[in-house]
């Protein structure tokens, strides 16, 4: 099982095919996703990686993240999240995770916060079809109806749909096709709405209820070059390497 990635999602637009057709299309962003720290099942009772995306003013990180941070070696993050993983899908802490782990044609499950809504009715929070708009029905069209029974029990169950807050809670959408994936500009173009707003966070993981492609990058797509402070001693950098180290850069990459 792979990690997922941390995006950004920036809003809507649309791509057009070579028929003329055009497909709409959410933008997400991957802006310096790196592996802030592991999960091990005998230290911690499972295994996952913790990935931080973005960038954060020092003055607004507090010291122990600070501290959490520097055992990293990476530079503080706007956001942070983990994902379970397979013990042969570990990633090195400091390496950073490109858009190209996700490819053209493939289906993802992306999770964010809802946009909220505030305090909303039975009609627009739960699709109650109202009251009846004639014989006998005066000012209360769209009003929620009867909430309870008669005498026995004579009272109103707990969870009945009623009006209330809507919006602003963690949202699953499944089996979205991502439709193109730009590495130099960290972009996905994923098919269809996400859940949350503009600037808002979402994770991105491989649908769990679609067969993944035979071609995807494991563990993960890197950064070849080296992705900040934190260079390991598989990333040789440019300068060093001869005309032959075509070869030898691509596998400074893998983990």
């Amino acid at each position: 099982m792979r990690t997922g990635l941390i995006a950004q999602k920036l809003g809507m637009s649309r791509i057009f095919t070579d028929a003329g057709d055009h497909i709409p299309v959410t933008v997400l962003r991957v802006d310096n996703c790196q592996v802030v720290a592991h999960r091990t099942q005998e230290r911690d009772g499972y295994t996952a990686l913790q990935l931080g995306v973005g960038t954060a003013k020092v003055k607004n990180v507090s010291k122990p993240m600070r501290g959490h941070y520097a055992l990293a070696k990476v530079e503080p993050k706007a956001h942070l999240a983990e994902f379970r993983v397979s013990e042969d899908a570990l990633v090195d802490v400091g390496a950073e995770i490109t858009a190209a782990h996700f490819v053209a044609g493939q289906y993802v499950d992306i999770t964010g916060t809802s946009i909220g809504k505030g305090y909303a009715g039975g009609m627009k929070r739960w699709n109650f079809g109202g009251l009846r708009a004639t014989h006998g029905v005066s000012v209360s069209h769209r009003s929620l109806g009867s909430t309870g029974q008669r005498q026995d029990p004579g009272k109103t169950f707990k969870n009945k749909k009623m009006a209330g807050h809507l919006g602003a809670e963690r949202v699953t959408t499944l089996s979205l096709e991502v439709i193109a994936a730009d590495v130099e500009r960290g972009v996905l173009m994923i098919k269809g709405a996400v859940p949350g707003s503009a600037g808002g966070w979402v994770l991105v993981r491989d649908a769990v209820k679609r067969k993944a492609p035979a071609d995807l990058p494991f563990p993960a797509a890197l950064r070849e070059h080296d992705s900040g402070s934190n260079a390991g001693p598989d990333m040789t950098p440019a300068a060093e390497t001869s005309d032959e180290s075509g070869a030898s850069a691509e596998e400074g990459g893998a983990v």
